[in-house]
């Protein structure tokens, strides 16, 4: 009778052992859940934070007006510009398809890739212009002077140089008519003084 009480108690003993175990268990579990609990509420603030920040970051972003240079597309196209002084002038790229040019005063001015498709320019001043790579063909330019000017890689399909002063002119690798070539040779001469070529050279004249 006293092994099997002695053997009640013990298991009494282990029971409770075991109870206080699973209560810790409980417990420590619980305390683990809520600091979870804690820190997912303390994350998902902190992401919110966050959030107002980024969307705050691109409002400014997408409302900033950035200060981008606009092209310059300003053109002359079949406008009046007889008489008027361009000379010293960035015209680079400019489009002055037929416009009026009598007397212009385009001394040194730099038309390089400039489009002077049929362009009057009678009595024109292009001394030491550069005409790079222009367009300048059907171009009437009766007594213009081209003195120094650089027309190198320049088209000038169907333009008259009749009366045209070219000494010092620079016609590398431009497109003339034939015709055009052949009268220009029997009068070119000087040579460039900034490419340093000689007008008949550039001319490819024999």
């Amino acid at each position: 009778m006293t092994g099997l009480k002695n053997l009640g108690f013990k298991a009494a003993t282990d029971s409770k052992s075991l109870s206080q175990i699973s209560l810790t268990a409980v417990a420590a579990w619980r305390e683990s859940i809520g600091h979870w609990i804690k820190l997912s509420t303390w994350g998902k603030r902190c992401l919110s934070l966050f959030g107002v920040i980024l969307l705050a970051c691109l409002w400014v972003l997408l409302s900033a007006t950035p200060a981008i240079a606009q092209p310059d597309t300003v053109n002359y196209n079949n406008a009046n510009l007889s008489g008027k002084d361009f000379s010293q002038t960035d015209l680079h790229g400019k489009a002055f398809v037929s416009a009026e040019m009598r007397g212009t005063n385009l001394e040194g001015s730099d038309l390089s890739n400039a489009i002077l498709t049929k362009g009057v320019l009678l009595d024109a001043n292009l001394k030491g212009a550069n005409l790079t790579g222009a367009l300048v063909d059907r171009v009437f330019w009766v007594g213009a002077d081209l003195t120094n000017a650089i027309l190198e890689g320049a088209t000038a399909t169907r333009t008259s140089f009749e009366e045209v002063t070219v000494t010092g002119a620079d016609f590398t690798d431009a497109i003339l008519d034939r015709y055009e070539i052949s009268k220009l040779c029997q009068r070119a001469e000087g040579v460039n003084p900034v490419t340093g070529v000689a007008t008949r050279d550039s001319l490819g004249c024999r």
